[in-house]
């Protein structure tokens, strides 16, 4: 794996995981505004418990080494909430500010994704077994 490629996985990664957990923090304690951004949005409040606990895990999944189905699980999961954000944000109308951070925590996403080294992913796992 190209060095450079090494640094912009890490370096993505560190942020998507920065953004989960931190997002992840604030809807399982139920902050002020995480509620009023929901309410916003339409959906039910025991959601926040929900994608702040699935957020959570999904960080410890891609971070700690091995388990790459789990990482895929993990990815897959962050791609189908942060889509669902975007497009939820889209469909109210609302500005730039509100979807800047569902679109940059998306983009971490594919990029930790893409640039994850062959041994966290399934194919490499799977030749070698």
């Amino acid at each position: 794996m190209k060095k450079s490629y090494k640094i912009i996985y890490w370096v993505s990664t560190i942020w998507l995981s920065l953004g989960m957990v931190s997002s992840g923090l604030v809807q399982l304690l139920h902050i002020k505004e995480e509620i009023e951004l929901f309410t916003h949005l339409g959906y039910p409040l025991y959601f926040l418990y929900l994608l702040g606990v699935w957020k959570i895990a999904g960080v410890v999944a891609i971070l700690v080494p091995k388990f790459p189905i789990v990482k895929e699980w993990a990815y897959s999961g962050f791609f189908f909430a942060m889509t669902g954000a975007l497009y939820s944000h889209l469909a109210l109308g609302d500005g730039f500010g509100n979807i800047f951070p569902s679109l940059l925590l998306l983009i971490l996403t594919v990029v930790s994704w893409y640039f994850r080294p062959e041994e966290r992913k399934i194919a490499v796992q799977i030749k070698q077994e």
